[in-house]
């Protein structure tokens, strides 16, 4: 049974949980439950919403209709250039999805492969694609810190050279796209890898980072780094071991606006041990991304493994987006693909797109006597439609539901 067959069982969910009856049900059900109880209070809020005419006074029997219009939740996939010249593809994506990473054509290998002769456009290209469907960028990356992902001409260069090329790089990169993307992933996976510590200094993070919040002040800088949240057996990238060099970073850099990117590249999830990561990770108060989210395999376990984990990501009120590395190319994916090549969704996709129509909120309710109704609605823009047919009145009026605006005076008109 999935966590969502198991959630829409009955209406007793919550009940059971705050009566501490964890014991009637299995650990995976446990889970379940803890997840739907936090979603309700990271996701959604109650709202107060009275209907009033033109002189101020409430209607009562006035019908509500509440339809989401757009989540305030980020969530997306990555994207590749093979978008640009397929039209199918960008339907797909572009129906779905609120927010992208580009998986290698902002990368430095993908603007400068051969030294001097820069070229932007296959990234400028996706970046016109994703504004013209509202879709929001992550700016990926500035640097990355594995030796094996270095042009043979970058890891030639003696200390100096280098550090020209590094300056240049950033200057280049930052300055292109300042403004434009809603994040950088500044020095990639260098937790694990230690390229440019290696060749300029032990700090070259800190620095690297000093240099983009000086471009870019206003953007988020992640820390981004795979195995923290999904493999609790790699030494190399223990929550303790991430979280020092996101210190030394953010000490270095007191006026920049930190984040933490978990690429979460699963193999089978361990939700607790999930959870208590994303805990830790929290006392940080930053926000948290999980960026390369993906499962591998191809069996019915893997939709499985992703709805749980997804689920749990949305549920932790710390995690603030959530991006999966599922992008799409007619010879394949990295290691998941929601669809196939005529973009007819595999299960991990049809799994994407129920999870996205459950955390959108369609509502209908009455005002009562005071003219007031309240609703459960998930954080996003709405449109509300107002009816009262006995007054023969009808209206239309768009709503913002967040932590600033529990509370909504309607005016309902003929």
């Amino acid at each position: 049974m999935s966590c969502r067959e198991f959630l829409n069982q009955g209406t007793n969910t919550l009940w059971l949980l705050t009566e501490g009856r964890h014991t009637t049900a299995s650990l995976r059900e446990s889970n379940c439950m803890a997840t739907s109880t936090t979603l309700f209070l990271a996701r959604r809020m109650m709202i107060n919403v009275t209907a009033v005419d033109g002189n101020e006074k409430p209607l009562p029997g006035v019908k509500f209709q509440f339809a989401q219009t757009k989540p305030a939740f980020p969530f997306g996939t990555a994207i590749n250039a093979a978008i640009l010249k397929n039209p199918f593809y960008q339907k797909w994506f572009a129906s779905r999805f609120t927010v992208t990473t580009f998986e290698n054509e902002m990368k430095w290998y993908g603007t400068e492969f051969t030294k001097g002769h820069e070229d932007y456009s296959v990234a400028d290209a996706m970046l016109k694609f994703a504004n013209e469907n509202g879709v929001h960028v992550r700016g990926h990356n500035v640097f990355w810190d594995d030796q094996n992902a270095q042009m043979s001409w970058v890891s030639a260069l003696p200390k100096a050279e280098l550090q020209e090329a590094v300056t240049k790089r950033i200057n280049s990169v930052v300055n292109r796209y300042k403004g434009k993307v809603i994040h950088w992933d500044v020095v990639n996976e260098n937790v694990h890898f230690n390229f440019f510590e290696n060749k300029l200094s032990p700090d070259a993070s800190v620095k690297i980072f000093q240099e983009v919040q000086k471009l870019d002040p206003n953007v988020l800088l992640f820390m981004n780094d795979f195995n923290t949240l999904e493999v609790p057996g790699d030494p190399n990238a223990t929550p303790d071991r991430y979280l020092k060099k996101f210190n030394e970073i953010r000490a270095g850099n007191p006026n920049a606006k930190m984040a933490i990117g978990l690429e979460s590249h699963f193999e089978v999830p361990n939700i607790p041990y999930m959870r208590s990561v994303l805990d830790k990770m929290a006392t940080t108060n930053v926000p948290i991304w999980l960026t390369e989210v993906d499962v591998a395999g191809t069996d019915a376990k893997q939709a499985k493994y992703l709805e749980e984990i997804l689920r749990e990501g949305y549920a932790h009120p710390a995690v603030k987006g959530i991006v999966m590395w599922a992008s799409w190319t007619p010879k394949g994916c990295y290691r998941m693909c929601l669809t196939d090549n005529q973009f007819k969704n595999f299960p991990v996709g049809d799994l994407v797109d129920s999870l996205i129509k459950e955390w959108k909120t369609h509502a209908v309710g009455t005002t009562g006597e005071d003219g007031t109704l309240q609703a459960h609605l998930a954080h996003g823009e709405y449109e509300v439609r107002a009816s009262h047919p006995s007054k023969n009145i009808t209206s239309v009026h768009k709503i913002k539901v967040d932590a600033d605006s529990s509370v909504h005076k309607l005016q309902i008109h003929h």
